[in-house]
């Protein structure tokens, strides 16, 4: 498999809206921030999580602007809301 988190693959992210891609950005970039942070310290164990978190935000990144560009197209509201609910 790709570098990254399977929860935040091409395939799941294209069925999320653009606001949660947002909220999941938002989170990752928090998690980053973290990540370098016990880098610096020397308490970071896992380095390889620091790639694949970068490797995450880069698709996030780029499934947003291929929407913004019209290369592919957001869920509708309805759709997003009916797959939430069945899981």
């Amino acid at each position: 498999m790709s570098v990254g988190t399977a929860e935040y693959s091409i395939k799941n992210l294209n069925e999320k809206t653009d606001a949660e891609i947002e909220d999941f950005l938002k989170k990752s970039k928090e998690e980053l921030f973290n990540l370098r942070f016990q880098s610096a310290t020397g308490q970071l164990e896992n380095t390889s999580r620091l790639k694949a978190v970068k490797h995450d935000i880069a698709r996030m990144y780029t499934v947003l602007r291929e929407r913004e560009l019209g290369i592919s197209q957001a869920p509708s509201e309805a759709e997003a809301d009916s797959k939430a609910e069945e899981k």
